[in-house]
């Protein structure tokens, strides 16, 4: 869909339930995960085209790309793993040790660090992408689940069972503040030097200042948001909403909704899925 027009411009199938979403710009591609069905598959950005499908004998969830395009990273929930996928060919070539039940994975915009969020053991794994070897392991609030890097390098952490944000970072292992925001955050994005967080039992998205950590707002969205993104050029953020059938369009600037967008059934979007490329 075009963001600015509101309007749809393609519709893909996504067999199994799609989750887990990353798209990467300059490659082209965008890539999907579908949990029911336990597989990743490789669109056409342009198209829409399915180009591959990769069946995993495990449960993905969680997905990033680097920024390079060349490697897919996928959490696989029930066997405290991360698949590392050649973004060419489609095929595994290792495998990271996280802790119990990784959800959601970010990568840093530098391409040096991949951070899982393990929900079950309240921490977050930290990994080295040169090498692909773990760096150190973080303990952080209560279940946490979505997870993302600040543009000055930081990780944050929304914990769906303590209500909060924590604060790391990943260079140092110390965790550098706790964000209170509203009732099982799950998603994060940055926009305009402040942070954006889904709240899914409150409808909400909860905002605070990326410098001073304070919390500034809290904008009502649709119901039982998830996924959120930020546009390339920071102006505005999308948040999903799952029960709702929409995504939500905030002016990062104002935090006014500007747009409300009706999506197929059980949008989720648990990813980065804005990209600054328009289909055919």
């Amino acid at each position: 869909m075009n963001i600015a027009t509101g309007a749809e411009e393609r519709r893909v199938s996504v067999p199994g339930k799609p989750a887990g979403v990353a798209v990467h710009a300059g490659s082209g591609k965008f890539f999907t995960v579908s949990p029911d069905s336990k597989t990743v598959r490789r669109y056409a950005l342009k198209t829409g085209d399915m180009e591959h499908a990769l069946a995993l004998d495990g449960g993905p969830i969680g997905i990033a790309v680097e920024p390079s395009g060349k490697r897919l990273f996928v959490s696989d929930w029930y066997n405290a793993r991360i698949w590392v996928i050649d973004s060419a060919t489609m095929a595994l070539i290792g495998t990271l040790e996280s802790g119990s039940a990784p959800a959601g994975i970010a990568i840093s915009s530098d391409g040096q660090t991949l951070a899982s969020a393990d929900r079950d053991a309240d921490q977050v794994s930290i990994f080295d992408l040169d090498s692909l070897q773990l760096r150190r392991r973080i303990g952080v609030g209560v279940r946490p689940f979505g997870l993302s890097f600040s543009s000055d390098g930081r990780l944050f952490v929304g914990n769906v069972g303590s209500d909060d944000v924590t604060v790391v970072s990943p260079e140092t292992g110390a965790v550098l503040a706790t964000i209170p925001v509203g009732a099982r955050p799950y998603g994060i994005a940055f926009a305009m030097d402040r942070g954006f967080v889904t709240n899914q039992y409150a409808d909400t998205v909860s905002v605070f200042d990326a410098k001073t950590l304070k919390v500034i707002s809290s904008v009502d969205v649709g119901e039982y948001p998830e996924g959120i993104d930020a546009t390339t050029d920071g102006a505005f953020v999308v948040v999903a909403n799952w029960f709702s059938n929409s995504v939500s369009v905030i002016d990062a600037q104002t935090l006014e909704v500007v747009g409300e967008i009706e999506t197929g059934d059980g949008p989720r979007a648990f990813g980065k899925f804005i990209t600054a490329e328009r289909s055919d």
